[in-house]
């Protein structure tokens, strides 16, 4: 499959009847901040009902965040419009203490994001349990959590029919 096939083809455009979310229970409705300093709330107005890429990073990495931005910044381009509108796109930083809303507009500025995407932040347990429960636990908790290791995969979702796909961000293929 291409890879704009792959993230475009979540998007369903049918009328079937919706099936019913998980939604704050499971995934939280913990207060964040965006890269524009205003707070938003992670479920009720970032993920429900909403078609979402949620990319985790870290604002001061010389690894693959960068490389993983441009890539997005790209598809942001190749989807044009429809970012804000149809899908959302979310990079949520993994060092919240070291991460402001300040510093995440500049890093935003820097790659040339346009609106649409937001960059997220908030507190430290509340980032960890949003990455846990969009399974980037797995296999290994440490894996994504550290710079080092940190594997540059995005998460594709649908809250609607309860759907959260993994794919990397760099390289070919999918995870």
């Amino acid at each position: 499959m291409k890879r704009r096939d792959l993230f475009t083809s979540f998007v369903c455009t049918d009328t079937r009847p919706a099936v019913s979310s998980k939604g704050s229970e499971y995934f939280t409705n913990a207060l964040l901040r965006t890269h524009e300093n205003k707070q938003v709330r992670f479920y009720d107005d970032l993920i429900k009902d909403k078609h979402v890429i949620i990319h985790l990073m870290y604002a001061n990495c010389e690894g693959i965040c960068p490389a993983t931005t441009a890539n997005l910044r790209r598809l942001q381009e190749a989807l044009k419009d429809r970012i804000g509108r149809d899908i959302f796109m979310y990079s949520i930083t993994l060092q919240p203490e070291q991460d402001s809303p300040q510093d995440l507009k500049i890093y935003a500025a820097v790659h040339g994001v346009k609106p649409g995407w937001l960059f997220l932040t908030g507190q430290p347990a509340d980032l960890r349990f949003i990455r846990y429960r969009l399974g980037f636990y797995d296999p290994d908790p440490t894996v994504d959590g550290q710079k080092s290791t940190h594997t540059g995969a995005v998460r594709i979702g649908n809250d609607v029919y309860e759907r959260i796909r993994q794919c990397r961000a760099t390289g070919a293929g999918s995870d």
